[in-house]
């Protein structure tokens, strides 16, 4: 097994297209950290809590490095603040980071560094090629021309072992895709594609097989080797062959150090602290049982130990030696040489992009917008037979304006179905936007655009089916005039779909708030109780911002606005429920009916441009959200 996965990490440096510029990586040579300490207040006590206590570290072009340690001890804090990214919430973090031996800053960092999240963050829809090309467009600067993009992305697929699986789909729940190992090495092909001079790696052997995990790792490290990328990868108890594919361990406690160093020297140092390292096991699961004391019974001796550990770190020649590298390279560096220029994708067409991109999986990914098309389409025919054939008479005038608040106040919250969907696309652009990629704007514009002829379909189909069946107003005008108001209506549910997902990305409370939510509208929208004898308060706070009500509204006006309904006829005398001036010729008027309502047809002109409002006040604060959540 070791034989044969040692030749696939040759095959890579064999075929490697030596003249992919791209992935050329000699302007960083050096990224070291000096008294990385993180802080935060404890919830019970109050009182300050470290997470990171003067955290040192090293690593040279073309090395990698193993960031280990056992739960809670502070591991993907670590990573986190190396990455320039938030440690955790409300967190005090000092020390500092350097490149080259010079200071970096944010900004300088994220364009020359590539973060692969725990969870794969790809589209099952795409293929494989699909994905790096995407990825390509969205990171790529504008200089680069589309043969040079396609020869990067065909030797990303060489060098990974992708080539077979180049038109494979990455898998959806429904359908059957590519394996773990191969979707991580996607992931990992996909940050590569930037030229990233350095590379984090968080868990990426996480949910793998021992065989998976190395072949993940096997090819990370051919690519290091290859290109000079500085990798530096939490990880958690790999097997024996994946831990000696990295050359330094930087092995933490409770935020302490235990060991920075190779990953030859483990033995030996540990065995000259007193803890010798038996023949036959693995090194990486040792060291980690022996640094944790969680499950000690005796936690009094358990810590003393740890701190043994600890203050042994600290006294160490190793230590000593760490601390003189680190002197060295950050006096006699001379600060970076890389070109920030590679995230530089024209912003103008990254929306476009994006929309191309979810448009691909729209079509192809039933949960995006079939099942949603269907499910329409079934409330469309239940609605149909339901209000079937209804004649216009002063009968059935409760039963179409039924008809009317189903149609409206049904269709608004079956958008529930969209959060799924949604909240996929929000973890993908949290994870770009944090690799800078794009920001909220580009996301917000192309989220909008993508869902209008969707919706449009949805509304067509289902007031081509609703429509007829029932018998609403048989003009053209007025069809249009309804299919315009329940478009209208899906925009702005939609659009409070993003807004709630977005400010609560968890399924089912996104799902609780949102149906919540139009519960409230359907209340205060005018159907259940006329707009004029509404309680003030729901009135003044809630129904002049319903969108919902806005729609009752319009199609209320629609359907009576312009259509007389027979009265009946007793024992030959006409009688009329609402008394009108055709009364006499034993009809009603609509008119009146709105009347009852308070609505009038003057200002349906009016109540589209709130509804605009509406729609773009929802996407609006929808922006406002994942601005202020910028990690």
């Amino acid at each position: 097994m070791a034989a044969s996965h040692h030749s696939s990490v040759l095959d890579v440096e064999k075929h490697a297209h030596t003249d992919h510029t791209r992935l050329s990586n000699e302007s960083v040579h050096s990224f070291s950290w000096n008294d990385i300490a993180v802080t935060v207040i404890d919830r019970h006590t109050k009182r300050p809590l470290g997470i990171l206590s003067n955290v040192r570290g090293l690593v040279q072009a073309g090395e990698m490095l193993a960031l280990m340690g056992p739960s809670g001890s502070g591991k993907t804090t670590l990573l986190n603040v190396l990455a320039h990214r938030e440690a955790t919430i409300g967190a005090a973090v000092s020390g500092r980071t350097y490149v080259n031996g010079a200071q970096s800053d944010s900004k300088d960092f994220r364009n020359l560094s590539g973060f692969v999240e725990q969870e794969d963050a790809l589209v099952g829809s795409l293929t494989v090629q699909e994905t790096l090309s995407f990825a390509a467009r969205l990171a790529l600067p504008r200089s680069v021309s589309k043969s040079e993009r396609i020869t990067s992305i065909n030797a990303l697929l060489e060098s990974f072992g992708l080539r077979e699986q180049a038109n494979a789909l990455i898998g959806t729940p429904i359908r059957r895709g590519i394996s773990g190992g191969q979707k991580r090495r996607v992931s990992l092909a996909s940050h590569l594609i930037t030229s990233p001079k350095i590379l984090f790696l968080d868990e990426p052997t996480s949910g793998l097989d021992s065989a998976a995990s190395y072949e993940v790792m096997s090819f990370v490290r051919a690519t290091a080797r290859k290109y000079n990328i500085l990798v530096i990868a939490s990880i958690h108890q790999p097997s024996t062959t994946t831990f000696e594919l990295f050359d330094q361990l930087l092995l933490l406690s409770r935020g302490k150090t235990a060991y920075n160093g190779p990953i030859a020297g483990i033995q030996d140092y540990f065995t000259s602290i007193g803890y010798e390292m038996p023949t036959y096991i693995n090194p990486a699961e040792y060291i980690i049982q022996l640094v944790n004391i969680d499950f000690f019974l005796n936690q009094t001796e358990a810590i003393d130990r740890l701190n043994c550990i600890h203050l042994s770190w600290e006294n160490s020649q190793q230590a000593t030696t760490l601390q003189a590298r680190l002197h060295d390279d950050q006096q006699s560096g001379a600060g970076p040489t890389f070109n920030h220029t590679h995230l530089s994708a024209n912003p103008y067409l990254i929306p476009l992009t994006l929309m191309h991109r979810s448009f691909v999986k729209s079509y192809r990914d039933v949960v995006a917008y079939g099942i949603r098309i269907a499910m329409y389409g079934c409330l469309a025919i239940l609605m149909g037979t339901v209000w079937l054939r209804l004649s216009p008479t002063q009968n059935n005038i409760t039963a179409f304006t039924n008809a009317i608040f189903f149609g409206g106040a049904f269709m608004s919250f079956m958008a529930v179905a969209y959060i799924p969907a949604y909240l996929e696309d929000l973890s993908l652009y949290t994870k770009e936007r944090l690799n800078g990629l794009y920001g909220p704007t580009a996301f917000m514009l192309a989220n909008f655009l993508i869902g209008i002829p969707y919706l449009f379909i949805i509304t067509l189909l289902f007031s081509v089916i609703a429509y007829w069946l029932g018998n609403f107003r048989p003009d053209a005008d007025a069809f249009w005039t309804w299919v315009m108001w329940l478009f209208l209506d899906l925009l702005a549910a939609e659009s409070l779909v993003v807004l709630l997902s977005s400010l609560i990305p968890i399924f089912v409370v996104a799902l609780a708030a949102t149906a919540f939510a139009n519960g409230l509208w359907m209340c205060v929208n005018g159907f259940m109780v006329e707009p004029q004898t509404l309680n003030v308060f729901w009135r003044y706070v809630f129904h002049y911002i319903d969108y919902q009500a806005y729609v009752f509204r319009g199609m209320m006006v629609n359907e009576f606005g312009k259509r007389n309904y027979a009265c009946d006829v007793v024992g030959g005398v006409c009688q009329c429920m609402y008394p009108s001036k055709l009364q006499d010729q034993c009809m009603i008027e609509g008119t009146v009916v709105l009347e009852r309502y308070a609505f009038n047809t003057e200002n349906t002109g009016k109540y589209v441009g709130y509804m605009l409002v509406i729609i773009l006040g929802y996407r609006l604060m929808g922006w406002v959200v994942l601005y202020a959540r910028k990690h």
